[in-house]
C-alpha cells in the first residue's frame, strides 16, 4: 500500500501541472476571486454625454458591476475623452484594461473581411444583424481577431440605425452628391462608401465635424439621426437625406488579453449584460428617432424622403467591388439565404 502511494504521489502531482499549463488563466483568474480581487475595465466611445448610446453604456456597466457584486467596474469615458478611438484600440490590443465602443469599418483594418458589415445596404434591420452574427464567416472572423490581433468582440447587437446624407442641398440620387466633400470616419470601408455613391470623402475625427462645417471644410456629414441633436448639426446643415446607405452596427471590443485575465463568471457577465443593454438602447433608439425628425422640422430642416434607393443600392456595390470584399459578401450573403 505505502508503495502503491509513493508512486501516485508524483503522478498526481505531474497532472497536476499539467493541468496547470492548458488552464493557468482560468486558475489564476479563480485564485484571485476568492482573494477578493477586483478588475476594472475603462471603457471609452467617441459620442456626447446626451447620446443614447452614452446611457446605455452606463446601464450596461451599472449591470456588470452588479452583478459580479463590484468585483468587476466599467467606468465609462463619453467625447473621446480617453483619446482617439484608434489609438485606444491599439493600447488594448497590447493588454490594457480599455474598452471602445467601435465598427466594423475599423476592425477591418486588422481582418478585412469583416468590413463588409459596414457596407451600403449590407444589413437592413436589427433582426438581421442577430442573424448575421450567426453566420459562420462573421464567427470565424470574430475568433481571428480574438486570436491574431488581441482583439475580443464582447458583442455586436448595438444598432444605432440608418446613416443619412445631412447636407445644405437635397440630395435624392447619386448625382447630386457630386463635388460634395463629405466627413468620414477613417477607415477604407467608410471612404469607399460615401465614395462609390458619388461624394469626396473627408477622413475627420467626430469632434471635428461642426467647426469644419462652420469653417465650410466639408459640405456635409453622414451620421445616424440622433447624433444631430446631440452635436447641434442643424445649426449648420439645413436638410436630412434619407439615404439609408449604411445600417449603423456598433462592435463592443476589449483586449483578449484583459478578457481572459477576467474570471469565467465575470467574462459571462460582461457578454451577456452587453447583449441585454445592447438590444434596449437599440429599441430606443429606434423609438426616439421619429421624435429627432420631428424635432428637427420644427428646428427648420428639411427632410428630403423622396430618395432613388435603387440608383443609391447600385452605386454602393461599387465600394465592395473596390475594396476586394465581393468574396466576403457573397459568403455572407449564401449564409443568409439571401
Amino acid at each position: 500500500m505505502k508503495r502503491l502511494i509513493k508512486t501516485a504521489a508524483p503522478l498526481c502531482a505531474a497532472l497536476l501541472l499539467a493541468a496547470g499549463a492548458f488552464a493557468p488563466s482560468a486558475v489564476a483568474a479563480d485564485a484571485q476571486v476568492a482573494q477578493g480581487q477586483s478588475f476594472t475595465l475603462r471603457f471609452s466611445h467617441v459620442l456626447g454625454p446626451r447620446e443614447p448610446y452614452h446611457e446605455g453604456f452606463l446601464a450596461w456597466a451599472r449591470a456588470v458591476e452588479a452583478r459580479t457584486n463590484g468585483g468587476l467596474k466599467m467606468e465609462v469615458f463619453h467625447s473621446s475623452s480617453l483619446g482617439r478611438e484608434e489609438d485606444i484600440i491599439e493600447q488594448l490590443r497590447q493588454g490594457a484594461n480599455l474598452g471602445q465602443n467601435t465598427d466594423a469599418a475599423r476592425l477591418g483594418n486588422y481582418v478585412p473581411q469583416i468590413a463588409v458589415l459596414n457596407g451600403p445596404y449590407f444589413a437592413s434591420s436589427g433582426e438581421e444583424v442577430a442573424r448575421i452574427a450567426k453566420t459562420p464567416s462573421v464567427v470565424r472572423w470574430q475568433a481571428e481577431l480574438a486570436e491574431k490581433h488581441g482583439l475580443k468582440v464582447v458583442c455586436f447587437n448595438w444598432v444605432q440605425g440608418f446613416r443619412h446624407f445631412f447636407t445644405n442641398k437635397p440630395i435624392r440620387k447619386p448625382e447630386d452628391l457630386r463635388g460634395q466633400r463629405v466627413r468620414t470616419p477613417p477607415a477604407p470601408i467608410w471612404q469607399e462608401s460615401i465614395r462609390a455613391v458619388g461624394a469626396a470623402p473627408v477622413a475627420m475625427g467626430f469632434g471635428d465635424m461642426y467647426p469644419a462645417l462652420q469653417q465650410r471644410a466639408i459640405d456635409g456629414v453622414e451620421l445616424v439621426y440622433n447624433n444631430i441633436p446631440a452635436g447641434r448639426f442643424y445649426e449648420v446643415l439645413r436638410f436630412a437625406n434619407e439615404t439609408k446607405h449604411i445600417l449603423l452596427i456598433n462592435f463592443q471590443v476589449v483586449g483578449s488579453r484583459f478578457f481572459n485575465s477576467l474570471p469565467p463568471a465575470y467574462q459571462t457577465a460582461l457578454v451577456e449584460e452587453c447583449e441585454k443593454a445592447g438590444a434596449e438602447t437599440s429599441a430606443r433608439i429606434q423609438t426616439l428617432e421619429a421624435e429627432v425628425k420631428a424635432d428637427l422640422r420644427r428646428r427648420g430642416m428639411t427632410i428630403v424622403e423622396d430618395v432613388d434607393m435603387a440608383a443609391f443600392r447600385a452605386a454602393g456595390e461599387n465600394a465592395y467591388r473596390a475594396l476586394n470584399l465581393l468574396e466576403a459578401k457573397a459568403a455572407v450573403d449564401k449564409e443568409l439565404g439571401r
